[in-house]
């Protein structure tokens, strides 16, 4: 861990680690000043470490078998093929940060918080655990019962700044993904979210910050936020499922009572209905009810502009 200095932030991380450790035994947090992404940087190690070095990555619940094919090499320097320990790992600056669909995500040193946290994981039902994620940190940073929430969220995995019902800006978003390692499986949760104002691209869905709502907001101070209830919405998730949040992400679902578009072509408008139990969107099209799974799908609300640039967030 790089010590605080004119060029690092003071993360704060034995903190953070003391903090986290009970709930996360054998955890560790590591800051690195630069990397390409800190969600790749996991994935890679895992798949190392397993010596399944072209173990498919996928998203929770497309799952590939646990078990490594014959003559797959065996871990290297002694690490055992299930070694799977926590770690929660920060980059200062991402130079390859992505988002859901390889969109890139813009960030800057100070200006924005980029983090994954890697840990094995087995619930019955991996669906809704990108919504379930976009809960804990929407809470974290927006408690409720202090009014109407501010910060929203866009089905499946944006959390938006809210200027008004069914419009806002978006502030951060999620990527989660997974990678066999021996007879486990690690899932891998990245999460940036934008800290200060920065000179940015225009963006389709327009760029907000947290120092909109604490002008004394910066990304250490929103890792300690956050961190902890991240930790245990995932350990709460692995245990309930999405049942668990389903109520809480209705009361910020900035998508409901919205005409969308979708980039699905079974279904592409409708009006937004809220979530079904499985985190699945429900859209009305016509008089039918129906229902879409995230996998590679886009949504938009309907009278936004599909980006100009595909990469960007």
């Amino acid at each position: 861990m790089p010590d605080p200095s004119p060029h690092h932030l003071d993360w704060g991380a034995e903190q953070l680690w003391q903090a986290l450790l009970p709930r996360l035994p054998g955890l560790s947090v590591e800051v690195l000043a630069r990397c390409e992404s800190t969600n790749t940087y996991l994935l890679e190690r895992a798949r190392r470490l397993s010596g399944q070095r072209d173990a498919p990555i996928t998203g929770p619940g497309e799952l590939q078998p646990l078990v490594a094919e014959a003559g797959t090499a065996p871990p290297p320097f002694g690490r055992r093929a299930d070694d799977t320990q926590p770690c929660l790992l920060v980059a200062e600056h991402q130079s390859r940060g992505r988002g859901r669909m390889g969109r890139l995500w813009q960030s800057s040193v100070g200006a924005s918080l980029t983090f994954s946290l890697g840990l094995p994981m087995a619930p019955q039902d991996w669906s809704g655990m990108s919504l379930a994620v976009g809960v804990a940190l929407a809470e974290a940073l927006d408690p409720p019962g202090t009014g109407a929430p501010r910060i929203g969220l866009k089905w499946p995995n944006d959390l938006w700044l809210l200027d008004a019902p069914g419009q806002g800006r978006k502030l951060g978003g999620v990527l989660i993904e997974t990678v066999a390692v021996g007879a486990r499986r690690m899932v891998v949760v990245g999460v940036g979210l934008n800290v200060l104002p920065q000179p940015t691209r225009e963006l389709s869905s327009g760029y907000a910050c947290l120092q909109e709502l604490d002008p004394d907001a910066s990304a250490p101070q929103v890792l300690h936020r956050v961190a902890p209830p991240l930790v245990q919405a995932l350990k709460d998730f692995e245990a309930h499922g999405f049942a668990a949040f389903v109520q809480r992400y209705a009361g910020r679902d900035l998508l409901r009572g919205q005409p969308v578009a979708t980039t699905a072509p079974e279904l592409p408008e409708g009006v937004a209905e809220g979530v079904a139990a499985d985190g699945a969107l429900l859209l009305r099209v016509g008089g039918e009810l129906r229902t879409l799974a995230s996998g590679e799908v886009s949504v938009r609300l309907r009278d936004t502009p599909p980006p100009a640039d595909p990469q960007a967030t």
